[in-house]
């Protein structure tokens, strides 16, 4: 069935290439609406965001200027259908849940995307969100929801796609600061603008915090240019690239009687989880990234554009509270080529748009462990490579004027393989394992506009994921060193249906419905306390409701908020019917802009999240994250004076002082009878004030 499928689909495009691009049948068409909103990220090419049959939402420039953020994760949490979770209260390692994936493992279950190039790393651990500096952002594109044949592995619960600044017109400075409580400052300066044929962006970042809880301080240097070139109406090439250097130390966790005694303090020792103090648990990441991009314009032919994309993690992480594998240093590269051919051509009077491409991946990875910080002796190290290449294609086909026809299909091959030596304990070694998988993904779509604004869509697709490096390979210490071959990639479906709907022109709501069934989901399996190993534990469900509101009303306010419901399940084994750790059913966001006279701007906003089970907790038997609302308050003045804008704040965040954790952890699974859950204490009241120029 999936071979006919995949036949049909290649049909299907080869012959609209043909007749497109071989004969001129194509009627006069009615002049298209064009909107101000468009996306890259949802069809890997230019597009009108009511086309995409996808819930999307885009954050501008100027509104993570009007957020007061320092951090990518402070603008994206107020979005429907997205949770994040700390392990030390800062923003540097977080983890993001989309769609209800917060279990136990989230990391492979959304993609992250740089100026289109993967950022999530290929081992079990979250991206450093502070490696893009706030001043660098053009706009972040998130489209939630299924994109496997776009993007392939790890494109499940959605996809986020940070763009950056690109210059255009006379040069533009601009220049911030924003400080705060714990020490809190952020400094951002940036220039950009345009020439006849060529273009230019350059920023750089200075954040630092030394945190709300004791040990949790974390600093972050980063900056990126962009310069293209515009040869011709044909031919243009771009070179973008970032680099960032974080310094961050780890508090570890608490039990609830120590957040009792006090919540800022470092872990102590823990004797009932086998834990020992946290004085001296901190990392150092650098990160380089590289995009050069060429693209062909070739007219009725179509459009071809090549990326070469390189990124570089040199990561340091010293954790003096662990038993073993204390000290460690990575080393990641990740080699890409992506080019892509877009055909958009009448078909007999309808119109179309084809997008063919290949996605090659080479990502190297190195990992070294050491006896002490000053890393004088090696004691064990693992070398593995993660390889991959994929090619795609989909098809918009618009079957009358208003309705428009999705469909696309993806083949991906992959392979890990590598070497591990441990000269402490010879018995972990392995050596030359290897383990090949090979993946395909289907989608199909409809989406129908009403009127000039509206849409109505539904979508199936089919989606994966790929083990991870240490998912396969157990290198870091804990169960020994053991290559799975047996382990398999997850696997699944998904369907969603969904509408944008304007009853007034400046009101819209936003609803979705979606089912994400999978099969194979990955989870590590104790045996026994302090014993087990991953496993493909077999069918988890994923309901859920997203729901968005806003409206404007003109020159006084704009009232924006969201509802997310998540239900997530085991479907299978003995924990049937369970729900699945870390995933809060219900979010709410809501916040009103309210428009003062003379340039002021009052905001408050408000965010609920329900209780959710703590990690570890598959049989749902024991207390529970709870639930917290958070109240924050902001005052915005903008006066403008010619060329010359200031944006000033003054705001409060956590404004009640709720005392609540986004992570906590079942322990008797991991630790034995009698081992205390244990919490990540989230900051308190929090002060910001800020100023930035722009002239």
């Amino acid at each position: 069935m999936n071979t006919v499928f995949q036949c049909i689909v290649i049909l299907a495009v080869v012959v609209s290439i043909f007749i497109s691009g071989g004969l001129s049948l194509a009627a006069p068409q009615e002049k298209a609406i064009v909107m101000d909103e468009v996306v890259v990220t949802a069809t890997r090419d230019t597009e009108e965001i009511r086309k995409v049959p996808a819930n999307v939402s885009v954050i501008t420039a100027e509104q993570i200027e009007k957020s007061g953020a320092t951090t990518i994760p402070e603008v994206l949490e107020k979005l429907e259908s997205i949770q994040f979770r700390s392990y030390s209260g800062n923003s540097s390692q977080v983890g993001i849940d989309m769609r209800g994936f917060g279990g136990d493992n989230p990391f492979g279950k959304t993609l992250i995307m740089l100026d289109g190039r993967r950022l999530n790393r290929p081992d079990m651990s979250s991206i450093n969100w502070l490696q893009v500096p706030l001043n660098n952002v053009e706009r972040i594109e998130v489209v939630r929801g299924a994109s496997s044949v776009l993007y392939g592995d790890a494109a499940i619960g959605g996809v986020i796609n940070i763009i950056t600044k690109k210059g255009e017109g006379p040069p533009k400075f601009n220049a911030s600061v924003i400080a705060g409580s714990y020490g809190l400052h952020d400094e951002r300066v940036g220039v950009s603008g345009s020439t006849d044929k060529l273009t230019y962006a350059l920023n750089g970042e200075n954040n630092y915090n030394s945190g709300y809880r004791d040990r949790s301080k974390f600093s972050s240097k980063g900056g990126g240019f962009d310069v293209g070139y515009n040869a011709s109406e044909v031919f243009s090439a771009s070179l973008g690239l970032s680099f960032n250097k974080t310094d961050y130390q780890m508090p570890g966790a608490l039990t609830k009687a120590q957040m009792e005694q006090n919540r800022k303090q470092y872990q102590p020792a823990t004797p009932a989880n086998w834990a020992n103090a946290a004085p001296d648990d901190d990392g150092e990441d650098k990160y380089t990234n590289i995009n050069l991009g060429i693209k062909a314009n070739m007219g009725s032919v179509g459009d071809i554009t090549v990326n070469f994309l390189y990124g570089n993690k040199d990561l340091q992480t010293n954790m003096a509270s662990w038993t073993w594998n204390k000290y460690s240093n990575t080393n990641t590269d990740t080699y890409g080529i992506t080019p892509k051919y877009v055909l958009t051509k009448d078909i007999f009077g309808f119109k179309n748009k084809v997008v063919l491409g290949l996605d090659y991946y080479r990502e190297p990875y190195k990992k070294d462990f050491f006896s002490d910080r000053q890393r004088t002796i090696k004691t064990s190290w693992a070398d593995l490579t993660k390889e991959s290449i994929a090619y795609y294609i989909r098809d918009e086909f618009s079957i009358l004027n208003n309705v428009i026809l999705h469909a696309g299909y993806r083949s991906e091959w992959a392979s890990i393989e590598g070497s591990s030596t441990d000269i402490v304990t010879p018995a972990n070694n392995f050596s030359n394992q290897e383990k090949k998988y090979q993946a395909e993904a289907y989608e199909a779509g409809l989406t129908w506009l009403i009127g000039k604004q509206s849409k109505i869509f539904v979508k199936y697709s089919t989606i994966y994921r790929i083990p991870f490096l240490d998912e396969i390979a157990s290198f870091n210490g804990f169960g020994g060193a053991l290559f799975l071959k047996t382990l398999e990639m997850e696997e699944g479906t998904s369907k969603e249906i969904g509408t944008e709907f304007y009853p007034l022109a400046n009101l819209k709501v936003g609803v979705t419905l979606f089912r994400i069934d999978m099969d194979e989901e990955i989870q590590y399996v104790y045996v026994t306390p302090w014993s087990g190993s991953n496993q493909n534990v077999g069918e988890t469900r994923h309901d859920g409701v997203e729901i968005s509101l806003s409206y404007l009303w003109e020159k006084r306010a704009r009232f924006y908020g969201n509802f997310t419901y998540h239900k997530a399940t085991f479907e299978t084994g003995p924990n049937d019917g369970k729900e699945m750790p870390l995933v809060p059913k219900r979010a709410v966001n809501g916040g009103i802009e309210i428009y003062l006279p003379y340039n002021l701007m009052l905001r408050p906003e408000v965010r609920y999240v329900s209780d959710a089970y703590l990690s570890g907790d598959n049989d749902n038997n024991t207390e529970k994250l709870e639930s917290r609302t958070i109240y924050n308050l902001y005052l915005f003045y903008k006066p403008t004076f010619g060329k010359f804008s200031m944006t000033a704040f003054f705001g409060v965040e956590n404004l009640t002082d709720v005392k609540y954790s986004s992570f906590g952890s079942y322990n008797v699974p991991a630790w034995g009878p009698g081992a205390p859950s244990t919490y990540y204490p989230m900051p308190g009241r929090t002060f910001k004030a800020g100023v930035a120029f722009e002239f």
